[in-house]
């Protein structure tokens, strides 16, 4: 990949990452108001992505979402005093993967090689999200009706393999 392509999708990061911020001011006044030791994590998860991009090692970008991905959940408990959602939230490291493994290809110029992978794990981590936090309570009404959920994913793999055997054979 050429330094002018690797330089926009590092500032697109850039921007995202501060939009992500600044949204996070408007929807939560208090969570930035005190510096506390999960921003260190979070700090070191930016350093690794950003080391990555500099030397032109993309494979980096998957250890920096996933130990600043951490540190955000991290951050989130310590501001919240939530820290009964690790039962949930540790769900969200497999998507972590998938967003590293979407960035590595970008930065790599791997548009459409292995996108698929990344785009699955997101998947597999937001329905794990999904059935394990309405199992501990954490969505409510809606967490009686997540047998519903596995249900539908059982659907869908059947279905996907039932079209597959039909295409090979």
């Amino acid at each position: 990949m050429n330094q002018q392509r690797r330089t926009s999708i590092l500032g697109g990061s850039i921007l995202i990452l501060v939009g992500v911020v600044l949204l996070t001011i408007q929807l939560l006044p208090g969570f930035f108001l005190e510096f506390s030791w999960p921003w260190v994590v979070i700090a070191v998860g930016l350093f690794l992505f950003a080391l990555g991009a500099a030397v032109g090692e993309p494979g980096l970008a998957v250890p920096a979402t996933i130990v600043g991905g951490i540190g955000g959940i991290l951050t989130y408990q310590q501001a919240t005093q939530n820290w009964e959602s690790w039962s949930y939230a540790w769900t969200l490291i497999p998507g972590l993967v998938g967003l590293g493994i979407l960035l590595m290809n970008l930065l790599a110029g791997k548009e459409k090689d292995s996108m698929k992978q990344g785009w699955t794990l997101l998947l597999i981590s937001l329905i794990m999200l999904a059935v394990f936090g309405s199992f501990f309570g954490a969505l409510g009404m809606v967490g009686k009706y997540w047998p519903v959920l596995l249900i539908l994913l059982g659907l869908g793999l059947m279905g996907k393999t039932l079209f597959e055997s039909r295409d090979a054979g």
